[in-house]
């Protein structure tokens, strides 16, 4: 990035420096077997359950572990629809990295879907990507603060 990351930048800050990965998506009628097939093949830990562009859900490992797996169902008979969890907590891009921790953190979740002022999709925060930030934004802040000890601080 141009400038130098901050503990108390927003999601738009974030999203914009992760680029423009692509959004994983399945139907709701899918099986969860094609879902699966989809994280893996991606190396992702969850996926939106998108009908007609609009977010009805989300799948993760987690909820085919606990289940599908743990009850001894089929994941090519069952469908995304009954097991997505779906009430999803999403987050708008002018949420704070400090506000969205404590919102994975309290709820236990580890993804946040990102929705735009129209209410559609346009990306997805993982606790990762929050993690990252704020390591990036402590190297950062400690470097400033050890050139300026040192006395190469500009001004």
């Amino acid at each position: 990035p141009s400038r130098a990351m901050e503990i108390n930048d927003s999601l738009a800050v974030i999203l914009k420096h992760k680029g423009q990965a692509s959004i994983h998506a399945v139907a709701p009628g899918d099986t969860v077997f094609d879902a699966i097939k989809l994280m893996a093949d991606r190396n992702i830990g969850c996926v939106l359950v998108l009908e007609g562009g609009v977010l009805r859900g989300i799948l993760s490992e987690r909820d085919y572990t606990r289940k599908v797996m743990l009850q001894g169902r089929s994941s090519k008979t069952t469908t995304v629809r009954e097991i997505m969890t779906a009430e999803v907590i999403c987050v708008t891009p002018q949420h704070g990295v400090e506000e969205t921790l404590r919102l994975v953190t309290e709820n236990r979740v580890r993804h946040l879907p990102v929705k735009d002022a129209e209410g559609q999709v346009i990306g997805l925060i993982s606790i990762g990507d929050l993690v990252k930030w704020v390591i990036h934004a402590q190297r950062s802040a400690l470097s400033q603060l050890e050139a300026y000890v040192a006395g190469g601080y500009p001004g």
